[in-house]
């Protein structure tokens, strides 16, 4: 009788789980923000070149003036690099926790360079398994994103987001203060708790 009740519509109880139990989202860049470009950098213009630069090297000016005589736009364009670039520290354990509140997706303008597509799939694979193919967005123009949060290094992409956003610190962005700036991860996870606090 009670099955038949519900099923006509008649003795029904409010189900929680048809409320507004949406989660918000956050689009997370990878160059410079999961993925340690800046130290790959240094890495491999010491093995060419002999010379040991420093992150500070790459304080208020891009990378390709950092690097001299065309080196980043080379290194970019070379099989491996981006396969083999460091994780930020404390990135993945970051995006797990954040994970637990939101719904992350990874968003990278790969389509400059489209041979780093599969060696950017196939980094996530290795470093974040955690986060399905569903979730990894490669784009050209980032301005098509349309997430709640975020998290970048390129002003060009955080001027024209739609939502919240919150600039990584980097060496090109020094000095910069229209976004909420977090200079690490553990920065971003007191931001974002603060954000579930407010709601």
């Amino acid at each position: 009788m009670m099955a038949a009740a519900r099923a006509s519509g008649r003795g029904k109880s409010p189900n929680i789980f048809m409320m507004n139990t949406k989660r918000k989202s956050i689009a997370i860049d990878m160059d410079g923000v999961i993925a340690d470009t800046v130290v790959q950098f240094i890495t491999w213009y010491h093995k060419e070149n002999n010379v040991l630069l420093t992150k500070d090297d790459f304080t208020g000016k891009p990378e390709s003036e950092a690097l001299p005589n065309g080196a980043v736009r080379k290194f970019v364009l070379t099989k491996g690099f981006f396969r083999t670039v460091p994780v930020m520290y404390g990135a993945r354990e970051a995006v797990l926790e954040l994970m637990k509140n939101f719904d992350i997706y990874i968003v990278s303008a790969a389509m400059e360079f489209p041979q780093s597509l599969p060696e950017k799939f196939d980094w996530l694979q290795e470093h974040f398994p955690f986060i399905t193919w569903n979730n990894i967005i490669f784009c050209g123009d980032k301005s098509i994103i349309g997430t709640d949060y975020m998290i970048d290094d390129h002003l060009k992409n955080l001027d024209r987001c739609k939502g919240k956003t919150i600039m990584f610190t980097a060496g090109h962005n020094a000095g910069i203060d229209r976004h909420v700036r977090a200079n690490n991860w553990q920065e971003v996870i007191s931001y974002f708790n603060k954000e579930v606090n407010k709601e």
